[in-house]
């Protein structure tokens, strides 16, 4: 119920008030005249008042209650124009080409994952005890894998030779799919074993055991094998931009077994 409907609701009981008043008044009259016939109907219209003063105050506390989720309301307005506001900012100042590399990433990742993982990885009922998933150790709301975007200054800040012709478009482009790429890897990690393919289980497996090494423990990562493009690629340029990532902070490189693997880390 509105504030507007509780007004009408509390207009019309007023109005029943008032006539049951009336009704008060003539049945005391009543009484003077014909005492032995007049209490019972004294009775009712008692009843009837004391049930109207009940809702006549239920009315008034909800209406104190809209009243008191006013402010609260506003405050929650300010904030999501607020948010609003950061991500037209944040959407404004995105690289170009950006919106095309967000486009294939989804498909990219969708690639990577099969049919089996719609499932909620994170669905704690669906639990394999003989082969518990040792990453991510959150057992509920693990941050997907971060985008730390580069800006034109860090870039310029590199020298002429590692820079190449590479652009910052380019470069955010990857962060963008490394990104995409250790979300899938995280995926494949926390999902059930019956609800995987065998191929893509084996996988899995290879992917927990490497989540368990020091230098990846609690950390987002992918391997070599997992770059594919479109935006990043085990070319020339792919491998200028691998270069220029870790040299800012974004990815740190180790070796385990016969994987390479990339860690994304936070820029100092």
């Amino acid at each position: 119920m509105d504030l507007k409907e509780a007004g009408s609701s509390l207009d019309a009981l007023i109005s029943s008030f008032n006539t049951r008043i009336v009704e008060l008044q003539e049945l005391v009259i009543a009484r003077n005249i014909y005492p032995a016939t007049s209490m019972s109907d004294l009775s009712a219209v008692d009843t009837t008042l004391k049930t109207m003063e009940s809702q006549i105050q239920a009315i008034k506390d909800r209406l104190q209650e809209e009243r008191n989720a006013i402010p609260k309301a506003k405050k929650l307005i300010e904030l999501s124009q607020r948010q609003q506001r950061k991500l037209q900012h944040m959407l404004a100042h995105m690289p170009s080409g950006m919106y095309e590399s967000i486009g294939h990433s989804d498909q990219t990742h969708s690639s990577l994952i099969p049919d089996a993982l719609d499932c909620d990885f994170l669905d704690e009922h669906s639990k394999v005890k003989e082969e518990p998933a040792v990453v991510p150790k959150e057992k509920k709301g693990r941050s997907p894998a971060p985008r730390w975007y580069i800006i034109a200054e860090e870039l310029d800040s590199l020298s002429s030779y590692m820079r190449g012709r590479l652009t910052l478009d380019k470069v955010n482009i990857a962060i963008n799919e490394i990104a995409t790429y250790a979300d899938a890897n995280a995926q494949l990690i926390a999902c059930p074993k019956k609800k995987l393919a065998e191929d893509t289980w084996e996988k899995a497996l290879e992917l927990r055991d490497i989540a368990m090494a020091e230098t990846v423990k609690g950390k987002h990562f992918l391997l070599e094998t997992d770059i594919k493009g479109p935006g990043l690629k085990l070319d020339n340029t792919g491998k200028a931009i691998l270069t220029v990532l870790r040299h800012l902070g974004r990815i740190q490189e180790a070796r385990i077994g016969h994987h390479r693997v990339f860690t994304l880390s936070k820029p100092q």
